[in-house]
């Protein structure tokens, strides 16, 4: 799949997921409540999959190079 310059690559996604998995973390640990802590909990195992995801992505093409 080529990719444009309106796309961002995959190392981009990837740093993307990395920041928004460590601010969920540290927004849980500073939550006041337990709902709010296992929402920002949630939100950060979601990046954890979604970076993991580019991680294998980013595997992927290199091996396809």
């Amino acid at each position: 799949m080529a990719e444009t310059d309106d796309e961002p690559t995959t190392g981009e996604l990837h740093a993307v997921q990395v920041t928004r998995e460590s601010q969920a973390r540290r927004a849980a640990e500073q939550a006041d409540t337990e709902e709010e802590t296992a929402q920002h909990d949630r939100r950060a195992e979601k990046s954890a999959y979604l970076r993991e995801k580019l991680e294998e992505r980013e595997e992927a093409e290199r091996r396809a190079e």
